[in-house]
């Protein structure tokens, strides 16, 4: 059974490297398109296909959209890794403020030598193509930390879903983006 892919692979966008600059249905400031927020965007996408996709180890690369999914897919593997092994169960308020951190946090992007996927990504063509998909990795981040907290807490009892969080261990193409 094949892994899921991204709708957007044939959506004209700008590119930075190999990957797609789309638009997301945003609150936060950054250089991020603003997408109809009628329409599902990368970030719903991603949050939509992260736990089917994440029980697959290998992934075909069909265009400049899936690689933004893996990254973002990657991200919330991440996130909820934390989420799970904070000491305590985090409320609401501390998953958020704990993944808007780990958001804004300093992370390598395709080209830089600690990125884990390089044999994947092109790297950015000019040192402002690295800027500008930095910031747009950074703002697509935050917006996504905000809505997995979001799916998380969705039940109202302060607790993260126990359906979300049992793919913590999971590891989506047994990588990381965590050093």
């Amino acid at each position: 059974m094949p892994a899921y892919h991204s709708s957007f692979n044939e959506f004209e966008a700008r590119q930075a490297g190999n990957i797609s600059i789309l638009p997301i249905k945003t609150r936060i400031r950054g250089p991020a398109p603003v997408a109809d927020p009628d329409q599902a965007d990368i970030i719903d996408e991603t949050l939509d296909l992260f736990r089917a996709n994440s029980l697959f180890r290998n992934f075909e690369i069909k265009g400049p959209a899936d690689r933004i999914l893996i990254i973002l897919i990657l991200f919330v593997s991440d996130c909820l890794f934390k989420i799970g092994n904070a000491r305590t169960v985090p409320t609401a308020l501390e998953a958020s403020k704990s993944l808007n951190t780990l958001a804004v946090d300093n992370f390598p992007i395709p080209g830089d030598a600690n990125f884990p996927l390089n044999a994947h990504y092109a790297p950015p063509g000019s040192r402002m193509d690295a800027e500008y998909l930095r910031t747009y990795l950074t703002q697509v981040r935050q917006e996504l930390a905000a809505r997995l907290v979001e799916r998380l807490y969705a039940d109202g009892t302060n607790k993260p879903s126990k359906w979300w969080m049992a793919f913590q261990k999971r590891r989506f193409m047994n990588r990381s983006l965590a050093t």
